[in-house]
């Protein structure tokens, strides 16, 4: 018998097209080995562990990562939100395998995103006890008995949704509308560590469960741990600055006006750099935001220093840019701190020309228990609806379908044509997450991107 071969890491399959894909490993497209794998798993017995969670007893493959088994009640330290501006390192339960189909990432990086901010400050209805953080890379470091591509020791990058891989939705690459993850029926999509994304623990952490892990297990190069802090950016923030492009169907030669110069917005600019944009400018108010920016060779715009739709207008000849994208969502300020969720969308709708289209990756909810008013309380805006109409544009909107990008940005990357790390400002161990969460939250100069390792 031939010794079994390793899985190439840029093999394009996941677990359940495994049977059809060419090019994969004895391993992967023996049927009988596939079926095997689901037809064992229908009989693991289930336990109930002291923390009331079931999990396999069965808990196939371990990589050689210094961790004690899951049956003896371990702990692991872990970044808990405890309220208001109140996260915590602790010890909580050890994450685990709990069903075959799972995979658990030792995590060596996860990053702290502007989207963290909005449960740190209490503006969503995150409940105290979750585990923080959806920006997440790692080590494997056990895998399910019905995994069938991932393997312990893989570094891999894990988007920030959560997709089965097989419902309708996952089938037509809309993974951050999966509809089988969220314990909720009603709802679609699921996230780690975030509010209103099912109960499953973020990353900020030293060990991280993936469910249905050989879909959402993005398994990298060999340059994995040299290029790591540019390859965490596939987890969340590139592939959605990329997305943000792509709903606001930029196409090259296009201008591109980006309001908000966080991470995201960063993204955004430098994908539609490397798309062929011909004019890219960037609003904020920020300098060390707008310095990074300027590094690219975008333009930066000072909304502290005059009408920012004015000075859009002046680099476009009075017509407005091409295409547009809102990367500040529903906390959007002007200068002088004044909150009001609808200045970035309706700064967009005169910044961009007739007929021009808008993406918006800026976070938007249903309901914001301490917005500034009643309308802004109830999720909703005072938008111009009459302008956008006249003048003929169109929006798209929502959160970034990760697998949709992300193997595409993981080889822009390995090939030297992407380096996403550019904006990281601070790599700190997870023991000053809080430090780390005061000072990003505070904006506080120089601090654009923070990386941890656990």
């Amino acid at each position: 018998m031939e010794p079994e071969e390793e899985t190439p890491w840029w093999t394009e399959c996941d677990a359940w097209n495994a049977p059809a894909v060419v090019g994969c490993s004895s391993k992967h497209v023996g049927a009988q080995k596939f079926w095997f794998c689901f037809q064992f798993r229908s009989r693991l017995p289930q336990q109930h562990d002291s923390f009331g969670r079931s999990h396999v007893t069965a808990c196939g493959r371990r990589a050689g990562i210094h961790r004690k088994t899951q049956h003896q009640g371990v702990e692991m330290k872990a970044l808990v939100y405890d309220g208001p501006r109140e996260v915590h390192v602790k010890d909580v339960p050890d994450a685990r395998i709990e069903q075959p189909t799972d995979v658990l990432v030792k995590i060596t990086s996860t990053n702290i995103c502007g989207s963290d901010l909005h449960m740190y400050e209490g503006r969503t209805d995150l409940e105290p006890g979750m585990v923080l953080g959806h920006e997440n890379l790692g080590i494997v470091a056990e895998v399910g008995n019905a995994v069938v591509k991932v393997s312990p020791g893989d570094r891999v990058c894990l988007p920030f949704n959560i997709g089965c891989g097989f419902c309708r939705n996952c089938e037509e690459g809309l993974t951050a509308f999966c509809l089988t993850v969220h314990p909720d029926p009603k709802m679609a999509g699921a996230a780690y560590g975030f509010a209103g994304m099912g109960p499953f623990w973020g990353g900020q952490a030293e060990f991280l469960r993936v469910p249905f892990g050989d879909f959402n297990c993005l398994r990298l190069p060999e340059d994995a741990q040299d290029k790591e802090t540019d390859y965490v950016m596939l987890s969340e923030i590139f592939p959605t600055g990329w997305h943000c492009t792509r709903l606001a169907d930029m196409q090259p030669g296009d201008s591109m006006v980006i309001y908000g110069a966080g991470p995201v917005g960063l993204m955004a600019a430098y994908s539609a750099m490397i798309q062929g944009a011909s004019k890219v400018m960037i609003v904020d108010r920020h300098p060390d935001r707008l310095k990074l920016a300027e590094e690219i060779g975008v333009i930066p715009i000072d909304d502290s220093k005059g009408d920012p739709v004015e000075q859009v207008l002046e680099q476009t000849r009075g017509q407005g840019a091409d295409k547009g994208c809102e990367c500040v969502g529903y906390q959007a300020h002007d200068p002088q701190g004044h909150e009001d969720a609808a200045m970035t969308m309706n700064r967009l709708v005169d910044s961009v020309r007739f007929t021009g289209h808008i993406g918006v990756v800026g976070i938007f909810l249903p309901q914001d228990r301490n917005g500034p008013d009643e309308l802004e309380r109830h999720g909703k805006i005072a938008f111009d609806m009459g302008k956008f109409w006249f003048k003929g544009q169109k929006v798209g909107t929502g959160q970034a379908d990760v697998k949709h990008y992300n193997r595409q940005l993981r080889d822009l990357i390995h090939q030297g044509r992407a380096k996403p790390s550019w904006i990281v400002s601070h790599e700190l161990p997870l023991a000053e997450a809080e430090s780390g969460y005061q000072h990003f939250d505070a904006r506080d100069d120089g601090w654009t991107k923070v990386v941890m390792h656990p």
